[in-house]
């Protein structure tokens, strides 16, 4: 992944906030690069990610995935039949094309990485303004880890690449390590 933003899609009021949020639904925009991950790959992630077995309890939280060409609009549904297959089940996701996309508030951005308060400080002194710290492909990795996700190899892997200090690379290979302990 190259990035990760978090907001409002798929409704029809302009400029939706957290606390007026209309008809929108709180999403993920993912930036990635084919060559390296494949939309089919993002989709077994959105598919382990969360359980669409039930219906929504309000828009905000509906399970959407918006599509961007005919490509990735085939190869949803596909996927979405699949994974009511596998799970023998009717799933209450909605495929739909992508439309605007309106940024989330600077505090729902990075939530995990923000929660690491040492760490956290690293970034944003690297990225003061918040867009470039939103938009940061380092952020947003370290933000995966601190979310759950990833492996001390992954984390070691990425030793001096992120900009971070001796201290903030001990800190993300800490989180990596323990999150190893817990699989």
């Amino acid at each position: 992944m190259v990035r990760t933003r978090v907001g409002y899609a798929g409704g029809t009021l302009a400029d939706p906030t957290y606390h007026h949020l209309g008809d929108h639904t709180e999403t993920v925009q993912v930036d990635y690069d084919p060559d390296v991950i494949g939309y089919q790959d993002l989709l077994e992630v959105f598919w382990a990610s969360h359980s669409p077995t039930s219906r929504p309890w309000s828009r905000q939280y509906a399970s959407i995935i918006f599509f961007h060409d005919e490509a990735q609009r085939e190869a949803a549904e596909s996927s979405l039949r699949s994974e009511e297959e596998r799970r023998g089940r009717t799933l209450y996701t909605e495929i739909r094309p992508a439309d605007t996309f309106y940024r989330a508030e600077d505090y729902h951005q990075k939530y995990y990485l923000r929660a690491v308060r040492d760490l956290s400080a690293e970034f944003q002194a690297m990225y003061p303004d918040a867009e470039a710290f939103t938009d940061s492909t380092a952020a947003a990795r370290a933000n995966g880890f601190a979310g759950g996700n990833g492996t001390s190899e992954q984390a070691e892997a990425l030793s001096g690449r992120l900009g971070l200090s001796e201290a903030g690379e001990r800190t993300l290979h800490d989180i990596a390590r323990g999150l190893a302990r817990r699989r």
